[in-house]
């Protein structure tokens, strides 16, 4: 079963200022721990995001919000896909997918023409998921997560 079809991906507003902080907070507590920095993100998406030129997306299913994913701004070429989370109820269901493809398409629709991430090589669902899009490994530098044990990067053709 696929719920690519009826999976419908959103922009973020105000009054879905939680759903970023709850979904992180599920995935982020089950592998990792909560570092502050993503407290300090999760707790202001407005500021420490959208004010900043990033973008949100939230994946709907059945009035839920069951995904999400952000673009953070780093400068006017290059963005940092980040905050990804699908719930677990839903993983494995292309929700991923579809919020990678919104991406891609906003990316490629914005002339944005570096996309990077940082993940940790034990998330191998979303590595496969990043390679399958285009995403290659590229050196890590020090310091951004400590979970962070790999960064990736996709050049916009």
């Amino acid at each position: 079963m696929s719920l690519e079809n009826i999976v419908e991906i959103i922009p973020y507003s105000a009054a879905l200022k939680e759903p970023i902080k709850t979904l992180n907070l599920e995935w982020l507590k089950k592998y990792f721990k909560v570092e502050p920095k993503d407290e300090i993100v999760l707790s202001d998406p407005q500021g420490q995001i959208i004010d900043k030129g990033g973008m949100i997306f939230y994946a709907k299913y059945n009035d839920a919000i069951v995904g999400t994913v952000s673009l953070m701004k780093i400068d006017n070429t290059t963005y940092e896909l980040s905050k990804m989370a699908v719930t677990d109820g839903v993983q494995g269901l292309g929700v991923g997918k579809k919020l990678m493809l919104h991406c891609l398409a906003v990316t490629e629709a914005k002339g944005i023409e570096k996309l990077i991430l940082y993940s940790n090589r034990k998330l191998l669902p979303a590595i496969h998921l990043y390679e399958k899009f285009g995403f290659t490994e590229v050196p890590l530098e020090d310091g951004i997560y400590e979970r962070a044990d790999i960064k990736m990067e996709r050049i916009t053709n």
